[in-house]
């Protein structure tokens, strides 16, 4: 072949690098910590190897151990000692979160973010406070000794105005505990405009929200309800977590948590949504991030331990494509292992 056209002259080591279009760094990526107040010593999960839970007396080290790959965000999740009816832990001063956060900030250069939601407090696993048909369901499996399925319709599980004060509530706590920025992820209707006026009211304006602003309901996040025990006891998210089968509403959600005072906006999950991760780019100028799922990871490894694939290079080629999407910040369980790459 002849001719004036071959990309592939570009392709050379020397040159290669120059003309990439899409850089990954470790300051691109937040890696998520589980803290567990109920363990004395890191528990492995299995599901996601190479991740543990953690105490909360070395919420710091497991910090500081990220740090040394580079990677300079964590987001926490903490798994309570007792959990109750409205998961009244997850705003408690001395809840595992509060505790982690303390000791992080005062040990630690990282920035830190933190889950707020309410799924690991609550006893029924769900993100907020049950409606009165709920909490019969929720009875209901109680007393069959097990747990109920969902019947085919996507019964409205959580009382949504309700559940907006105790998420206000939860981020309050966090800021005074130390965070540097929080992270809903109930896929609460309102729920930004509620935790921007809770940390307004309480002195904290310059903590800003990274909202978790197209969250699908989604069968990747399988390994993470093992690892932060916050799996529904009775039924699923459907009809407060969008349908797979929507993008235009991603935009939707997009707009109206942008309304309300959110300062970053997540695609979760990652992979399965690309196609979101570049709408929801090309639709704000704000920055965007996406969730790299427990899922995700959790396949990418199993195939892996089959010797199908090379478990670094499809790690970073994920990450590279999240990021070649639009996303401009990744959370990742991979953050510390392709930190070190890099």
């Amino acid at each position: 072949m002849s001719g004036p056209h071959r990309p592939r002259r570009l392709r050379r080591d020397g040159l290669r690098g120059l003309v990439r279009e899409t850089d990954l760094r470790p300051t691109d990526l937040i890696a998520p910590v589980f803290v567990d107040a109920t363990t004395d010593e890191r528990v492995p999960i299995e599901s996601m190897p190479g991740h543990e839970r953690v105490p909360v007396s070395q919420a710091a080290d497991r910090v500081a151990e990220v740090e040394a790959t580079g990677v300079e965000s964590v987001m926490l999740f903490g798994i309570p000692e007792s959990k109750d009816e409205r998961g009244t832990r997850a705003w408690a001063d001395d809840g595992v979160v509060q505790r982690a956060l303390r000791r992080i900030t005062a040990e630690t250069d990282v920035f830190a973010i933190t889950d707020v939601c309410l799924c690991e407090y609550t006893e029924h696993g769900h993100c907020g406070v049950l409606t009165d048909e709920a909490h019969e369901r929720w009875d209901g499996a109680a007393s069959d000794g097990g747990m109920a399925t969902t019947d085919g319709r996507p019964d409205l599980t959580v009382d949504n105005d309700a559940t907006l004060d105790l998420l206000g509530k939860v981020a309050e706590s966090h800021a005074a505990a130390g965070a540097d920025m929080v992270a809903p992820s109930s896929a609460t209707d309102g729920m930004v405009g509620a935790i921007r006026g809770a940390l307004d009211g309480a002195g904290y304006e310059d903590v800003p929200i990274m909202s978790y602003a197209a969250k699908y309901e989604s069968a990747f996040y399988g390994p993470f309800r093992d690892a932060a025990d916050g799996a529904p006891a009775f039924g699923d998210r459907r009809h407060y977590q969008m349908d797979p089968a929507n993008a235009r509403e991603a935009l939707r959600e997009v707009d109206l948590d942008v309304e309300e005072g959110a300062d970053v906006l997540m695609v979760k999950p990652a992979l399965p949504y690309l196609d979101v991760v570049r709408q929801v780019r090309d639709h704000t100028d704000y920055p965007v991030a996406a969730y790299n799922v427990s899922g995700e990871y959790a396949m990418l490894h199993a195939a892996a331990e089959k010797g199908w694939l090379d478990l670094d290079a499809v790690a970073l080629e994920s990450l590279l494509s999240i990021k070649r999407a639009g996303a401009d910040l990744v959370l990742t369980y991979f953050a510390e292992t392709i930190a070190d790459r890099l």
